[in-house]
């Protein structure tokens, strides 16, 4: 029988002899890229929408509105907080030999940091739709948003993670 070899093979193969602080190192620096990724687009949509405040047509929102802009300026500033945190505790916690606790934290730090962008992002089209279409667009293109998000950045990877796919792909590869 040929034994067919995938990319994740090699990567396990490569994994296996790696040694525990290499492998931490190395997610650790993965995630932080991830995290560079991330960080500009937050702080892009925050300041975009701090200056919204400062204009003329700001005085012009509807109450719902002014929720659901303040939703989105929330939820950004989260998300920000989030996506820098990991770097805050690195550096005040450099060569405390804790890395494994650091990389734990910084991940879920980042997942929440996307939930927070995800929301901050369909509020935000909520409040450019409303503005431009009326309410009823609005909602319809903030829950297509929204569900485009839940299944492109969370449930396909929840999904994959819940059904033993990885285990199922490395037995096939045995």
């Amino acid at each position: 029988m040929v034994k067919r070899i995938t990319s994740k093979a090699v990567v396990r193969a490569a994994e296996s002899g790696e040694p525990p602080k290499r492998r931490l190192e190395r997610e650790h620096g993965e995630l932080m890229e991830e995290l560079r990724a991330l960080i500009p687009g937050a702080e892009v949509l925050f300041g975009l929408l701090v200056a919204v405040r400062f204009t003329a047509e700001f005085a012009a929102l509807l109450e719902r509105q002014l929720y659901v802009y303040y939703v989105a300026l929330a939820a950004t500033a989260v998300a920000f907080v989030l996506f820098v945190a990991p770097a805050a505790h690195h550096r005040i916690g450099f060569r405390e030999g804790d890395k494994d606790y650091l990389l734990r934290k910084s991940t879920r730090e980042a997942i929440a940091g996307s939930v927070a962008m995800g929301l901050a992002f369909t509020a935000a089209l909520h409040l450019v739709t409303d503005l431009v279409f009326g309410a009823a667009a609005a909602n319809i293109a903030a829950s297509a948003l929204f569900g485009l998000i839940v299944w492109r950045w969370w449930a396909m990877a929840i999904r994959r993670k819940g059904s033993g796919s990885s285990q199922n792909d490395r037995q096939r590869e045995e």
